[in-house]
């Protein structure tokens, strides 16, 4: 009886042994998982990042918001249950103000500093001299540092500054200018005022980058149609800036509903919290008052606000059939 030879298995052979097939093969998978490494390795920085600053931040947010913790104190964290989030909405008068003037900045800065970026996006995208500069004119406050433009602002907005000056020349002294930032009917309204400005640029460059996609074709066959310029927004334009328009309008309402850096320069929450914002209010009472399992439960209703009206947008702006 005869012993069968022992099979020996393509893998098993040294690669001089292998067909020419089988030998590119291995190649390729060894290629393919150097390949692999390569990205794991450039992708793990930017994922510990992520889960340092971002995902475990979050989680804890959300674990300190059912507490009683404090920034500093000898006592242990004691579970509180829901009793945060029904101090903010029954006991809390500054987290109601918060509230409505968060959503009041939103309602009036989304639409009208989408709608002045839209038409100066407009102006420069025509063929005309100068539109460089003006571009560069306008974007110079995205790159400048808010605290810095903050700062300025709060020197103009002051009785003897540059606005009530201007004012007062050209209403021949008729108008005495107001003290803007320490009235509570001017104190948000200026805020408005200063943050459309610094960030109408940086939305009249994406704006101008989706006008650029349109096909100048389209404006050929619709001025041979006899379209007007309303008629060619309306048909042209405004069809082929809807991809830019849900960036622009997700992008503004964030920035929106998280302003800050305007409200702790200059305001500090304004006269009679005219000017206190959620995430203000959190910044103060998790860390200033100390309080931080109640700014842990304000910032995570702050995270749902965010997250409902970004999903409605997304509904709202969904791809209709």
């Amino acid at each position: 009886m005869t012993v069968p030879a022992q099979q020996v298995t393509p893998h098993a052979l040294p690669e001089r042994e292998l067909t020419p097939t089988t030998a590119r093969q291995r190649r390729r998978a060894r290629a393919a998982r150097q390949g692999h490494r390569a990205a794991y390795g450039m992708v793990a920085p930017a994922t510990f990042l992520l889960l340092l600053f971002l995902v475990i931040p979050v989680l804890l947010a959300f674990g300190l918001s059912f507490t009683n913790a404090r920034l500093i104190s000898p006592n242990p964290p004691r579970f509180v249950g829901l009793d945060n989030f029904v101090r903010a909405f029954t006991s809390d008068p500054t987290f109601v103000r918060s509230l409505v003037n968060t959503f009041v900045f939103a309602v009036v800065v989304v639409p009208l500093q989408s709608a002045l970026a839209l038409v100066m996006a407009i102006l420069v995208n025509r063929k005309v001299r100068g539109t460089t500069l003006f571009r560069i004119i306008y974007f110079i406050p995205v790159v400048t540092s808010i605290v810095v433009v903050s700062v300025l602002w709060e020197f103009m907005y002051q009785r003897d500054g540059l606005v009530n000056s201007i004012l007062q020349t050209v209403s021949g002294g008729a108008v005495q200018g107001a003290d803007w930032l320490g009235d509570t009917r001017t104190a948000l309204a200026a805020i408005i005022a200063l943050s459309i400005w610094q960030a109408v640029g940086f939305h009249m460059i994406i704006w101008l980058s989706g006008l650029q996609t349109i096909p100048e074709e389209l404006y050929e066959a619709a001025r041979m149609d006899g379209a007007g310029a309303w008629q060619q927004f309306v048909s042209v334009t405004w069809p082929g800036l809807r991809s830019t328009m849900v960036f622009i309008l997700v992008t503004i309402t964030i920035q929106a509903l998280g302003l800050f850096a305007q409200i702790d320069v200059m305001t500090q929450g304004g006269p009679l919290n005219s000017t206190t914002t959620l995430v203000y209010h959190a910044v103060q009472q998790g860390y200033r008052r100390q309080e931080t399992g109640y700014g842990s439960a304000i910032s995570l209703i702050f995270f749902v606000i965010v997250l409902v009206i970004a999903l409605i947008q997304r509904w709202l702006t969904r791809e209709k059939d």
